[in-house]
């Protein structure tokens, strides 16, 4: 372990820090020095203890004293580094959603780390085994929505359990809620629940416990394996993907043949993925975290065209899916942060050029249909507002400091044959 800093110190101060790129501490002198110090090294051995989650410290310091000479005096110093002190760095990196001194402003997300696959082929290290997997999930995240919708459309209940978070992100990321929180209803909104679990106070300890250094974000949705205890997948792309076609030897009708990976729109599934992500669903982010006000608009630019495009594609598909007849997994993609769209990302992002059910009359149709009048109700069922506008403005401080959730739009979502007042009056005016 290299030490990128050693602070300067006093006699007085008696306190040294040290910062590497995973750990941040302070280490106390355990013997004062009477003379004033102009300097000082410190050697210090790290022992990580995998199964402890702590590294054993011990070290040296070397004072150059003031009149020249040099002494070195051992500091006597152990101590277990815990979760909290070990993770200060990481706890920087989830309240800085762009990286400070980064002078561009810009948000950029983190790539997933773990992406292992469920798999029907012999041999496979993770096979789809009826009620061997667990997903941890946030009714907040459109990303983690976005697996819960395919769970329902695809029938896993029994193959995939699941438990949602508290909708509060705070420095140590999402909490698990407790008996004491009456302001997180839904259904599976639990504490953990798997055996072994019971001390998890918050989804980074099921990431220490697979890998004691991890130093990324502990980001939702987190695919499980309750047989091997270790976790198989956080990306969500991969996850949706995996439960559109990998438990399919074991469902029966309907569910075997919903297929959210049509080979005959694959190639352009993958096409709308590139662009719905980059520009609409991460979009929403890059304007709303930007530090600066050209990227801000670079991005919310790029958003709204983007949405411009989809709309052309909806309008000449014919309905009701992005495609026509055939619900794609853009479907669910594109989905997840629409239904946000009115809620919060139009005041709280600041992605308000238009909105979606003034400014977007196919897109609008679309996603209500999808909400309301999907037979399966996965979409409606996994919706959950409470968790959505209370994390993104409780919890984003920097961006709302005082925490305050508006009240509107009422209501969230629009019934289907229902339209906001300007709208209406445009379609009368052109009758």
């Amino acid at each position: 372990m290299k030490f990128r800093q050693v602070s300067q110190f006093t006699a007085a101060a008696r306190l040294i820090t040290l910062r590497t790129s995973s750990y941040s501490f302070t280490l106390a002198s355990s013997r004062g020095i009477g003379r004033q110090l102009s300097s000082s090294r410190v050697v210090v051995k790290a022992t990580p203890h995998r199964r402890d989650d702590y590294c054993l410290i011990t070290s040296t310091r070397t004072l150059t004293l003031s009149d020249g000479t040099s002494r070195s005096i051992p500091l006597g110093f152990s101590r277990k580094l815990s979760t909290q002190t070990r993770m200060a760095s990481t706890t920087e990196k989830i309240t800085n959603w762009v990286a400070p001194g980064d002078k561009s402003g810009e948000f950029k997300r983190q790539a997933s780390s773990f992406r292992d696959w469920i798999s029907d082929e012999p041999g496979a290290k993770f096979p789809p085994e009826k009620g061997r997997y667990h997903l941890y999930v946030s009714y907040a995240c459109p990303w983690a929505h976005r697996t819960l919708i395919a769970r329902k459309l695809k029938g896993l209940e029994e193959f995939v359990s699941f438990s949602v978070v508290h909708w509060h992100m705070g420095d140590k990321g999402w909490r698990f809620p407790t008996p004491e929180d009456k302001d997180a209803a839904g259904e599976n909104v639990i504490p953990d629940p798997l055996p072994g679990h019971e001390s998890n106070t918050h989804i980074r300890n099921v990431y220490f416990a697979i890998e004691p250094n991890y130093s990324g974000r502990f980001t939702v949705p987190v695919l499980f394996d309750k047989k091997s205890k270790t976790i198989v997948n956080n990306e969500s792309s991969e996850i949706l993907r995996m439960f559109g076609s990998v438990f399919n030897s074991q469902l029966a009708e309907p569910y075997v043949s919903v297929d959210l990976y049509p080979e005959s729109l694959r190639a352009k599934i993958d096409e709308a993925g590139e662009w719905t992500y980059d520009k609409i669903n991460n979009g929403v982010y890059k304007s709303g975290f930007a530090t600066t006000q050209e990227a801000y608009e670079r991005n919310v630019v790029a958003l709204f065209e983007a949405l411009d495009r989809a709309e052309t594609q909806l309008k000449s598909s014919g309905g009701p899916y992005f495609f026509g007849d055939v619900l794609t997994e853009t479907d669910i993609r594109l989905f997840v942060t629409l239904i946000r769209f009115d809620p919060v990302y139009v005041q709280h992002f600041k992605c308000n050029i238009r909105d979606i059910r003034s400014g977007y009359p196919a897109l609008h149709k679309w996603m209500r249909n999808l909400y309301w009048s999907h037979p399966s109700g996965a979409f409606k069922d996994t919706t959950n507002f409470l968790h959505i506008k209370n994390h993104y403005t409780k919890s984003h401080t920097q961006i709302n400091p005082h925490s305050i959730c508006p009240v509107g739009p009422l209501p969230d979502i629009l019934p289907v044959d229902e339209e906001v007042v300007a709208v209406s009056a445009a379609a009368k005016g052109g009758a």
